[in-house]
């Protein structure tokens, strides 16, 4: 038969509380038989041991009831004060044994109120047994140092514990924290990676699809063409392996010695045009404004969002014409991709993960984002990126944690940022 754990902590409480009240009472036993010189010596010891015995059967259950020990025992000592006995320690252990319980286990009020009334009895009746004695000092004052101890032990006793079971819910409440705050950063990092994986993957997989179909429809009549479109396939798809091969990479140690190339920016733009014109597409790119260099973090997200809107113009776009615009002012990069051909169902917001994560991109950085119809028919995407100048590089070093609470909002996402960007390099 199995013995819970609860079951023996139990077991072992009682024998422990059974061997304090064995000891009480021979002290108490023993402390009947003392008396001091001149005093009146009772005849018959068999009372003191039996209101020992009574004294320490309630110290026994002091665990459980407290106030009832207090009371018990302090009439078991005032009645052996009565009847004679001096009122030793040693016949003061079993009340001693009490307060100290009532004080570890109950509040400060109650621990007040029951000793100083178990205190004034003993001592009330130190003086009635005999006033003119001249030990009555040492009947008074004795007492009162003696039950003063074990109230005094118990406060302290009370208020550790208190202060153990605090540390206790703290540490408790860390790890709890720590875990969810785990789990949080886990959910963002696979977002962000399933982000960065469908960019690629729809981009790349958009335009080996349109330069496949369109060598198929070439091939019977024009074969040369055909051939050139293949061969520039295979450079897409290599491209792509490349690619993934580098989003992927984020997932190693920073020291790995097979760490790839850095995530690609605005550098990167001529390629991705000649690939969407490898596919059919025809991208005109017009540039306003001062170029201004820009931050890991917003040259990827420019670079995406581009991507993605020319992914679906390759897609959707009747006309297979595009024209990205770059505008960079003093305090932001203004984004537009428009299409004048047909915008179809898949392209409006809403229709898929590209939209979505676009969004993202832009609003973990402080950018904003709209997608849909243009004015004029088509389709266009339209993002505004904030340019992280000096001002935002000198809140960093003000701030150089990982944005705290009351730095700008600004503040706080580039620095995410700028730690999601040392980790995908």
């Amino acid at each position: 038969m199995t013995i819970s754990p609860e079951r023996a902590t139990g077991r072992r409480t009682r024998a422990v509380d059974a061997a304090l009240a064995l000891a009480l009472w021979g002290c108490s036993v023993l402390g009947a038989m003392l008396f001091s010189a001149g005093s009146r010596v009772p005849e018959e010891v068999w009372r003191a041991e039996l209101l020992s015995a009574i004294a320490c059967l309630a110290v026994y259950g002091a665990r459980r009831r407290p106030r009832t020990a207090v009371v018990v025992s302090t009439g078991c000592t005032v009645t052996a004060g009565a009847l004679g006995y001096l009122l030793t320690p040693l016949m003061l252990a079993p009340l001693m044994a009490a307060l100290f319980w009532l004080a570890y286990l109950t509040g400060p009020r109650t621990t007040r109120a029951y000793g100083a009334v178990a205190t004034a009895m003993v001592v009330v009746t130190g003086v009635l047994d005999n006033p003119t004695d001249h030990t009555v000092l040492l009947r008074t004052v004795g007492p009162v140092l003696w039950l003063l101890l074990p109230l005094a032990a118990g406060s302290k006793g009370r208020l550790r514990q208190a202060y153990l079971e605090s540390m206790h819910a703290r540490a408790a409440h860390a790890e709890r924290t720590r875990e969810e705050e785990a789990r949080l950063r886990v959910a963002e990092e696979r977002l962000r990676i399933a982000r960065e994986l469908h960019d690629v993957v729809a981009h790349h997989m958009a335009v080996a699809h349109a330069q496949a179909g369109t060598a198929a429809h070439l091939a019977p009549t024009h074969p040369g063409q055909a051939q050139k479109i293949l061969a520039e396939l295979a450079g897409t798809t290599a491209s792509a392996l490349l690619e993934l091969q580098a989003t992927v990479g984020v997932l190693r140690q920073s020291d790995d010695p097979d760490s790839l190339e850095p995530s690609p920016g605005l550098a990167r733009l001529p390629e991705l045009l000649t690939a969407c014109a490898s596919a059919g597409l025809e991208v005109t790119v017009t540039t306003e404004g001062e170029q201004r260099p820009l931050s890991p973090g917003v040259d990827l997200t420019a670079y995406r969002i581009i991507q993605e809107a020319l992914t679906n113009a390759t897609k959707h776009a009747s006309d297979h014409t595009a024209r990205v615009l770059l505008t960079y002012s003093a305090s932001r990069l203004l984004i537009k991709v428009t299409n004048d051909g047909t915008a179809t169902a898949p392209a409006l917001p809403g229709g898929g993960f590209g939209l979505m994560g676009m969004r993202e991109r832009a609003h973990s950085i402080g950018g904003d984002l709209r997608a849909g119809p243009g004015p004029r028919g088509g389709f266009e995407v339209t993002t505004a990126l904030p340019l992280h100048t000096q001002f935002l590089e000198a809140a960093l070093e003000a701030f150089p944690a990982t944005g705290p609470a009351d730095a700008p909002t600004d503040v706080r996402r580039t620095t995410a940022l700028r730690t999601e960007d040392e980790a995908t390099a």
